[in-house]
């Protein structure tokens, strides 16, 4: 089988990292690619904005199946495009890729088909918003409607915090048109989980859990990033909790998705707030998420080709996913400056020794190489993902890792696993 991963992240590092490992996978293409990702598939300097060019590339290439790692290119309608072509790929239609897309849409069908969820309101004008929060107070959750990188929701402490939120995306339009609507949402309390479920139609199969780390430094403190570390699994999910996620956040919404005409195929990966009154969807994400993707790639014992191809063409429920034991950790190394500006073009060196040790990978997230020398390109650089018997064990292979990579210009938290640690100490 031609494959073609679409991307140019960690994320897409990982899925090439495993989808090369496949006995099926006999070319692998990546667009655009990085310079990690270029030693297990051949990159194509093509964006992943550029619809046409992709379409182009798969039937240039003769790619069988097309995996589409990034939100954007969902919500555009790639995957739409690629099937018109008739060309097998993971990821869902534009109208599904909605739930993603807009959050408001999320919201509605939560309300419709009884997922529960938080409390919320949905405003376009900004003056009608800051009404709501003086009405409501603090702590309250202000998240902007449309794509915005991971970065469109700010859980504010009090009403000034808000009122700033609502300028933020609706006046300054700091996420450009994703900021012209707003949800302003109850803000729960609990402990977040990441929950991932393979969904084709109707039909829908779990596909590991995570717990990722927002913040960009230790404790959970400073700004929110895209992602500074993950763990899988969480030890917050038993078997029978995750038969009741199934049962009241994912196949309902495949479900509701269905007869809201806007079917589902892909990995639909809902992030979940362990409250004291049960579990409640935070939000659904149409792709898998960066840096938890690393961590599920590692932790799969199966064929991650067959499960991926099972789900976009309809033979998902004969699918068995087989785990290793081990837990997986990932920590993220960043551009110092990351999550506001930073400096592209510094040295990395020392991979080859991280790597090269037992149960470690190093994704590459944000690298390009420059005559030959690896360099950063972006503001989450690597991912060094590490199995151990435990989370614990994970986690002091990872750093162990971490501490050989010779890169002055990074920078990393070095909590990850905090929790699920502190559970068992």
């Amino acid at each position: 089988m031609r494959v073609l991963v679409v991307g140019s992240g960690g994320r897409e590092h990982a899925l090439c990292w495993a989808i090369a490992q496949s006995p099926r996978c006999a070319k692998l293409y990546c667009a655009p690619g990085n310079a990690g990702i270029a030693d297990v598939a051949e990159c194509v300097d093509i964006p992943t904005d550029d619809l046409d060019g992709i379409v182009g590339l798969a039937r240039e290439r003769a790619v069988d199946f097309v995996v589409v790692g990034p939100e954007g290119p969902l919500v555009a309608g790639l995957a739409d495009q690629l099937a018109e072509a008739g060309i097998a790929v993971f990821g869902p239609s534009a109208a599904a890729a909605a739930i993603e897309g807009s959050k408001t849409l999320m919201k509605d069908l939560c309300a419709k088909y009884h997922v529960p969820t938080a409390d919320y309101a949905r405003f376009d004008e900004p003056d009608a918003a800051k009404e709501y929060i003086r009405a409501h107070g603090a702590p309250i959750v202000v998240k902007a409607d449309g794509l915005a990188a991971g970065k469109g929701v700010t859980v504010c402490h009090n009403v000034n915090e808000a009122y700033a939120a609502i300028d933020h995306m609706m006046t300054e339009q700091a996420f450009g048109a994703s900021g012209d609507q707003v949800v302003i949402e109850q803000c729960l309390e609990g402990e977040e989980v990441s929950f991932f479920a393979l969904v084709n139609g109707e039909t829908a199969i779990p596909f590991g859990t995570c717990q990722d780390h927002k913040a960009r430094d230790d404790g959970d403190k400073g700004p929110n990033t895209g992602g500074m570390g993950a763990y899988s699994p969480t030890p917050l999910i038993t078997p029978a909790l995750e038969a009741q996620i199934m049962d009241t956040c994912i196949r309902p919404m495949a479900r509701g998705l269905v007869a809201d005409g806007r079917p589902f195929r892909g990995v639909l990966f809902a992030g979940l707030m362990m409250t004291k009154d049960g579990v409640k969807v935070l939000e659904y994400n149409a792709r898998f998420g960066d840096p938890e993707c690393q961590v599920l790639m590692a932790r799969i014992a199966s064929d991650v080709l067959e499960a991926l191809y099972a789900c976009a063409t309809g033979t998902l429920s004969s699918l068995r996913v087989k785990w290793r034991d081990e837990a997986a950790l990932a920590v993220v190394m960043a551009a110092k400056g990351y999550p506001g500006a930073y400096e592209k073009g510094t040295a990395i060196a020392g991979l080859d020794v991280a790597g090269n040790i037992p149960g470690v990978t190093v994704f590459h997230a944000g690298t390009r190489r420059d005559n030959g020398a690896l360099v950063a390109a972006g503001g989450r650089v690597l991912g060094v993902t590490a199995l151990g018997r435990t989370v614990a064990e994970a986690q002091k292979n990872a750093y162990a890792a971490v501490d050989r990579v010779r890169w002055p210009d990074g920078f990393c938290r070095r909590d990850i696993g905090w929790r699920a640690i502190s559970r068992t100490a």
